[in-house]
């Protein structure tokens, strides 16, 4: 599929399969990657328009959720990915929304401690923006649009991305853009918005 098929066949709502497992930038005491564990939805649009929202869990059944992040923004392709016939290296770039939610007491105590300036108390099920704010917890700076140098693969209706470097790093370069597929989100529908 040339880049307009690909665009063409994503349109509309995806979801994870499963939770999934994610090495994190933070380490155990023998200094491997402590993991987390993360489920996806996620809608592509007309424009290149894209909404995605996360849960992170505290196990890897997705039965404890810890918080709920929601980004909205804009997609740019940036040509052939070598991985796969078709792929496609992409940059997400959340530049028109960015939220976080508080799913269980102990993350609303953790940010009430590390991102507590600029913020009101956090708080469980209460919905804060992060856009263009400092938030230490993912890295952010003020008037910074978070952005991933990432990939996009189609296979027999199976929308895949890249796998997490195995350091726990993110995707925050074109030297740091994943080489591998993750677990691939399955297709909710085609209903896409303008």
């Amino acid at each position: 599929m040339d880049i307009n098929e690909i665009k063409k066949t994503i349109l509309g709502k995806w979801q994870s399969i499963s939770p999934k497992v994610r090495p994190s930038n933070q380490k155990n005491e023998n200094g491997s990657a402590k993991p987390f564990y993360l489920s996806r939805d996620f809608e592509y649009m007309a424009g290149d328009r894209f909404t995605l929202t996360i849960i992170n869990y505290a196990d890897p059944f997705g039965k404890i959720p810890l918080a709920k992040i929601a980004i909205t923004g804009h997609i740019s392709w940036e040509g052939a990915h070598s991985i796969a016939e078709g792929a496609q290296k992409v940059n997400f770039t959340a530049d028109e929304v960015y939220e976080v939610t508080p799913l269980i007491q102990g993350f609303a105590d953790i940010l009430n401690q590390v991102a507590n300036s600029g913020y009101d108390k956090w708080e469980i099920g209460k919905v804060q923006s992060i856009f263009g704010k400092t938030f230490l917890p993912f890295g952010l700076t003020e008037r910074q649009y978070f952005k991933e140098y990432d990939l996009i693969y189609v296979f027999k209706n199976l929308l895949f991305w890249g796998v997490r470097n195995v350091d726990g790093g993110g995707f925050d370069s074109e030297e740091n853009r994943p080489t591998n597929l993750q677990i691939p989100m399955i297709r909710l529908s085609n209903d896409s918005h303008s």
